[in-house]
């Protein structure tokens, strides 16, 4: 039997003498491939002491003010014997009383991998400070970001029309405001190709991974998550926040408003975290009083957009001059805050200010006021990413790239790094301990390990075009793989689906000669060639140099000629000599080579090699008890294998009794 001692808040807490805690670990467990699971506990009771009572604020009191909220996880550590176990976050389950009297606090423990769930909530990625990578939107930024190399910057523009196919005819000429992207020098009169507003940005996927980092204080790991791992790297998201034509919110041309000079937090519980941005953390009924004020001289219309975490808290309206906003207008709660200007005019500010006065309690109050000196606002068009970023919660987002690419993350053991690798890397990394003298050997079972006859693995969105014309051609989800381990067997149907659009992308061809050209595009319209929402998409782009010369229209009645540009891809390279990594689950015939030699899809680089052993008819799940000492209990990681006999398993699942020291674990063959 080990002494287990819980801490809450850095603060010991009294527990039952006979009380049972059990923990359970698992990372990647055989019966939810796709999920991502951290240490946790039953349900166990902690008596309602006096320092208990304190801890908890005397929860079963609702009367009392700034009490125990119990609808957010604390931090919490378990130590075995004094020795560090565990950390992670307890959560208050509720009190039990007896003759209307405090008895016990249920609570329950939760790893630290949770606190991912915990603190990006239910935060959109428009509530990300992504503004270091805003564009103007304008014929010149967008054509030069279409001949931007992707290996070296972050936000480019790819050859995906959302509404117009794009085609190439030679032969034509008269089909003004049409796709052709054919450029014949020797007729300027007849305009069409492609229209630089038929074209958005898209932004490099591991750069929105750092913005969430630096937004919640995430330390992730460079095993997956690096520059020379094309598979992810090479990895782009289009920003497509509406079907159509780029515009913003609003519907009229908004910019930012910047200049604010980041600081540390103060008194009052805020702080600028970038020029755009500031934080608030305090207790949002301590704020006294406070104001954003705007002054200008101007005789312009414009409006200001106050948001916060990107959703908008409160707009003017058609304003004039100058504008203050205060807690008249809205309530200054927890979360980021920025300004938009929203006007087609110039409008110059000579400040943009927030004033803060806040409570500190016992008679005492701060404030604080943040100035930016002048602020201009242009009537450009800012393309900005998080107006223009898909309406995605940053949770979903997180978790459909580690979907994508099978990865498992845990927290580094006395630290508050977020290890990320591919569950590959993960099983790589572990050791051994030979555990048969530890093992209760007067019970244990063998069981069947696969629960399932068939595994899906697909994108969730497949419905633009050419993908849906694919599925009803061929009767099959493109991209889709289903693996079926060769045979006809027993169990269910188990699908793991990302939260991504794949569009099947068309390699263009002359149609006045047949000949292949350079070109390959996207077309995100829905099976009726309408503009669609769909889900975010992630793709490759890939630069085209002295390629096939294309039309683009810089207006309605202008082009030019351009043979440098980007072109959209479900594979890293456009040959598999170069590389055959892509996005594809199943190993679809490369729409740009038309060969099925792109092998290294992500269910062959990624899942293969777990999958292929839970289908293995040698594998098993066995089940035993075993009394681990207290060397294997602090130091085994759910990577490490176990020996039994003659036989070497990996942990499917651990679960120990502190009461009575007992361990129930549930182990795989290491095939």
């Amino acid at each position: 039997m080990q002494n287990i001692q819980l801490y809450i808040e850095g603060q010991r807490v009294d527990m039952f003498d006979d009380e049972t805690v059990s923990i359970t670990d698992t990372i990647q467990n055989v019966k939810k491939i796709d999920k991502i699971f951290t240490a946790f506990s039953r349900t166990f009771s902690l008596p309602a002491t006096k320092i208990n009572n304190k801890i908890f604020k005397h929860y079963y009191n609702f009367d009392i003010v700034n009490g125990f909220d119990a609808r957010i996880k604390k931090n919490s550590n378990i130590e075995l014997d004094s020795l560090p176990f565990r950390d992670g976050k307890i959560k208050l389950e509720g009190v039990d009383l007896k003759d209307n009297k405090p008895h016990t606090y249920r609570i329950t423990f939760f790893g630290s991998t949770v606190t991912l769930k915990d603190l990006l909530g239910d935060d959109k990625l428009q509530s990300l400070d992504l503004t270091d990578y805003d564009k103007v939107y304008s014929f010149t930024d967008v054509r030069d970001a279409l001949t931007f190399d992707p290996t070296t910057k972050d936000v480019i523009v790819p050859l995906i029309t959302h509404t117009k196919r794009l085609f190439y005819d030679s032969a034509t000429h008269t089909d003004n405001g049409q796709g052709n992207l054919y450029y014949d020098t020797g007729h300027t009169q007849d305009l069409h190709g492609v229209l630089w507003s038929d074209l958005k940005y898209a932004i490099r996927v591991s750069k929105i991974v750092e913005a969430i980092a630096t937004k919640y204080g995430l330390t992730f790991s460079d095993d997956f998550f690096n520059s020379s791992n094309e598979h992810y790297y090479n990895l782009f998201l289009w920003l497509h926040r509406k079907k159509g034509d780029v515009e913003n919110l609003s519907g009229v041309n908004q910019s930012i408003v910047n200049g604010w000079t980041l600081g540390s937090p103060n008194a009052t519980l805020t702080q600028m975290v970038s020029a755009t941005t500031m934080r608030v953390t305090g207790d949002p009924t301590k704020y006294l009083a406070y104001s954003l004020t705007f002054t200008s001289t101007t005789t312009s219309n414009y409006k200001i957009s106050l948001q916060k975490d990107g959703v908008e808290v409160y707009n003017t309206g058609t304003v004039t001059q100058g504008v203050t906003m205060n807690q008249n207008d809205f309530n200054l709660e927890q979360g980021d805050y920025t300004a938009y200007v929203e006007s087609d005019d110039d409008i110059s500010f000579s400040e943009v200010e927030w004033d803060i006065l806040y409570n500190l309690g016992g008679g005492s109050s701060a404030t604080i006021n943040y100035p930016t000196g002048i602020y201009n606002h242009t009537s450009t068009f800012d393309f900005s990413i998080s107006q223009q970023i898909p309406e995605m919660k940053t949770l979903d987002f997180l978790t459909g790239i580690f979907k994508t690419f099978n990865l498992t993350a845990y927290v580094e053991r006395n630290t508050n790094d977020i290890i990320v690798k591919t569950l590959d890397d993960f099983y790589s990394d572990g050791v051994v301990y030979d555990i048969t003298k530890y093992v209760d050997n007067s019970k244990g079972s063998v069981n069947i390990a696969l629960p399932f006859r068939e595994i899906n693995f697909e994108h969730e969105d497949t419905k633009t075009f050419l993908a849906s014309k694919h599925n009803q051609l061929f009767g099959k989800v493109w991209g889709k793989e289903s693996y079926v381990g060769g045979e006809k067997l027993d169990g269910g149907i188990y699908n793991i689906k990302t939260p991504f659009s794949q569009l099947k992308y068309e390699h263009l061809v002359n149609v006045a000669n047949g000949v292949n050209t350079t070109i390959q595009v996207g077309y995100f319209v829905d099976d009726n060639q309408e503009s669609y929402f769909g889900k975010p998409l992630i793709f490759y782009p890939i630069k085209q140099t002295n390629a096939t010369p294309i039309s683009f229209l810089t207006t309605p009645t202008a082009h030019v000629q351009q043979t440098i540009y980007n072109i959209p891809s479900n594979s890293v390279a456009l040959s598999a000599s170069t590389s055959k990594k892509n996005i594809n689950f199943y190993n679809e015939l490369n729409e740009y080579s038309g060969g099925n030699d792109f092998t290294d899809t992500l269910f062959e680089v990624f899942y293969k090699n777990y999958i292929t052993s839970v289908f293995n008819p040698k594998n098993r799940i066995t089940k035993v008890s075993a009394y681990l000492p207290m060397k294997i209990l602090l130091n085994y990681t759910l990577a490490d294998r176990f020996i039994i006999g003659d036989h070497q398993y990996k942990i499917n699942s651990i679960t120990t009794n502190f009461k009575n020291g007992k361990s129930e674990i549930e182990l795989l063959n290491d095939l």
